[in-house]
């Protein structure tokens, strides 16, 4: 029998944000830095947050921790934090790394201005998701989250009122082209600024694209990371047979049925070293 055909997706792990978040981390440590903290974790994955924990790299889970700090250095993760955590970190003197990424940074940017000019802020992505929490807090005027088709069919503005339309950098494209077009119905003033990562884009295309060629798919990423959620989606839209773990581990504890050629495609906050480990693993194995 021959080898089995893998097909890895080369947008596959880490993106720019973050592979630069967590570099800026490491750095902290190399310099030897003492009381080192990230504002929520670094990435959505145990095995790099635990890494940097046994480093001595605290996570603090949120605004009453970072209050009650009186010295150390404060790492702001590539998802972005709102404007009141920045105030709170330079009021307090702590030393901050801002290590936000440059289009989540854009998109802060985008609605301070657009809210200064009037426009009511929506927000296309998860309201509970850390960076959707950041781009509201850098609103200046109203604004609204919408993450599915029935909220943006119940969502109702006067005729006079302005829209700017931004997106969380993760959200998944097609879901977002849908719920424009249902606003762009409602006749509003609006102005429409994609801000989906283009890395992103990329890493769901070439998942949906490898989905339709294999005959098992397996998506590797932290099970709260949003955009590895929405390449499971994509992936198991066109493949049945598609898997969604975090390490090599879960392939031995769970029920997997590895049939035919196998897709292998992983979220923005999966090291290089488990998607190696998991192609070698089929590979062997099954």
């Amino acid at each position: 029998m021959g080898e089995r055909i893998i097909k890895t997706a080369k947008t596959a792990g880490f993106c720019f944000g973050v592979k630069r978040a967590v570099e800026k981390v490491y750095d902290q440590v190399k310099m030897g830095k003492k009381n080192v903290y990230t504002y929520g974790p670094i990435i959505h994955n145990e095995e790099v947050v635990s890494d940097l924990e046994s480093k001595g790299v605290k996570v603090l889970s949120g605004r009453e921790e970072l209050e009650q700090l009186s010295e150390g250095t404060v790492v702001i993760r590539s998802h972005g934090v709102s404007r009141e955590i920045c105030e709170i970190i330079e009021k307090k003197n702590l030393e901050c790394v801002d290590a936000t990424c440059p289009f989540v940074k854009k998109i802060h940017r985008i609605v301070e201005r657009e809210g200064k000019n009037g426009r009511h802020i929506i927000i296309i992505g998860n309201p509970d998701h850390p960076e959707v929490e950041g781009i509201r807090g850098w609103c200046t005027g109203p604004v609204t989250v919408i993450s599915t088709k029935e909220e943006a069919e119940k969502t109702e503005f006067s005729e006079e009122t302005k829209l700017c339309i931004v997106s969380q950098t993760t959200f998944n494209y097609n879901k977002f082209q849908d719920l424009v077009e249902i606003l762009a119905k409602k006749r509003y003033d609006k102005l429409v600024i994609n801000t989906i990562c283009s890395a992103t884009e990329e890493r769901q295309l070439e998942a949906q694209q490898i989905a339709c060629e294999v005959d098992t798919m397996i998506v590797i990423g932290g099970r709260h990371s949003s955009n590895t959620q929405k390449l499971y989606e994509i992936c198991r839209k066109e493949c049945k047979n598609t898997y969604y773990i975090q390490t090599l581990v879960d392939l031995d504890t769970r029920p997997f049925q590895c049939i035919g050629c196998v897709g292998i495609t992983a979220g923005a906050s999966t090291p290089n070293n488990i998607i190696e480990e998991v192609q070698k693993h089929v590979r062997i194995k099954f």
